[in-house]
């Protein structure tokens, strides 16, 4: 399971480098309008992620700053990781 965990997170990686990539340098044409939908989509999913995780166990959990982090950053596979290091 931990190695299935840290290829999403790579692969979840990969996606942020290619949106980050086109906010800095624009693809050309409705690509780039596409990939700027997508990255405010993904921010704003994973940040509802975060928010209720938080809300749900922020009393219940000490969270360092990097998980906090990692649940914007990786979604739902640093819930899984932040679940398998607190629950084993």
């Amino acid at each position: 399971m931990k190695i299935l965990i840290i290829i999403a997170k790579l692969s979840i990686a990969l996606v942020w480098l290619i949106l980050a990539i086109n906010i800095v340098s624009p693809f050309h044409g409705a690509t780039a309008l596409m990939l700027y939908v997508l990255t405010a989509f993904l921010f704003m999913m994973h940040g509802l992620q975060m928010m209720i995780f938080l809300g749900a166990f922020g009393d219940k959990l000490s969270l360092s700053r990097w998980e906090r982090w990692s649940i914007l950053i990786f979604g739902i596979f640093a819930l899984l990781d932040i679940r398998q290091k607190h629950m084993s």
